[in-house]
């Protein structure tokens, strides 16, 4: 048994670290949202801060965007030109990817400064990625309404997890670089 754990120590500690690192953050942000939707906010501060983000940019693109509350839920209308679009939910604000990604780069952790840099500027891409994502999919659905299953549920979600995954290659590229 010695012997595996000795073999497989590499693939062990990534497993501990991610797994560790992913519970750990998902434990933090689950908290957040439990202390969030105490204080009033609907739905949370950071989906709110998203949804009114993607508003301004889909303005700044020529058309007219604003979000309100949703009356029942927690969570944001958006309204292109006077149309009822979407709802920006909590899954909506990236946060839960970039869990994920920091969890991965830990994972992988090299120097703190490094690793710390890295984690910070990935997820700063990935959230205003995720904004101009969602303002991209308004104009979309607001255009091409008949397309809305394709774009929501794979062209949209593609693109998010597409970036992740490029974040992911390069932050191993980089560790590999540093090895040599």
């Amino acid at each position: 048994m010695r012997e595996l754990i000795t073999k497989y120590k590499p693939v062990i500690k990534f497993i501990v670290l991610f797994l560790g690192a992913y519970l750990l953050l998902s434990v933090a942000y689950g908290g957040y949202l439990k202390v969030s939707s105490h204080y009033g906010y609907t739905p949370d501060f950071i989906t709110d801060l998203v949804a009114n983000q993607s508003s301004w940019l889909i303005n700044a693109a020529g058309y007219k965007a604003q979000v309100i509350p949703h009356d029942a839920k927690p969570q944001m209308k958006l309204i292109v030109d006077g149309n009822y679009l979407a709802n920006i939910i909590e899954g909506c604000n990236a946060m839960s990817i970039i869990v994920l990604f920091i969890a991965f780069v830990i994972a992988f952790a090299q120097k703190l400064k490094k690793t710390v840099l890295f984690i910070l500027g990935g997820s700063l891409l990935i959230y205003i990625v995720n904004i101009v994502r969602i303002a991209i999919l308004a104009i979309a659905l607001y255009k091409y309404p008949e397309h809305q299953s394709i774009l929501h549920s794979v062209v949209f979600p593609g693109i998010i997890y597409g970036m992740v995954f490029l974040l992911w290659m390069l932050w191993i590229k980089m560790i590999k670089k540093s090895a040599t």
